[in-house]
């Protein structure tokens, strides 16, 4: 199987991707290299292999422990506002920033 500039301009097209003329050429090139991959994987010969276990115990059973949301929201969330949940800050968000990005809007 080959891919050509064609089936990279379909593929684009549904995957709704906005991809320039000039790198078709070199996507075709990209993916053709990719299936030459995969051919090739498909040819080791794995008959003699035993699959690992997925674990020592085997899986654990399926079950249902669904929480009831029927309670008060002060036992849901810590903090409800006006409709909402407040939930804490991120750590990785520096509240210097989010003020510099709102003084912009």
């Amino acid at each position: 199987m080959s891919v050509t500039r064609q089936d990279v301009r379909e593929i684009a097209l549904l995957a709704r991707l906005g991809i320039e003329e000039r790198a078709i050429a070199e996507l075709a090139v990209e993916l053709n290299s990719i299936l030459a991959h995969m051919d090739v994987l498909q040819r080791v010969d794995v008959s003699g292999l035993v699959p690992p276990a997925i674990a020592p115990s085997g899986l654990r059973p399926d079950v249902n422990d669904s929480v009831s949301l029927d309670r008060g929201l002060s036992q849901i969330a810590p903090e409800f506002r006006d409709g909402f949940f407040l939930v804490p800050r991120l750590t990785t968000h520096d509240a210097s920033a989010v003020a510099g990005a709102e003084g912009d809007a």
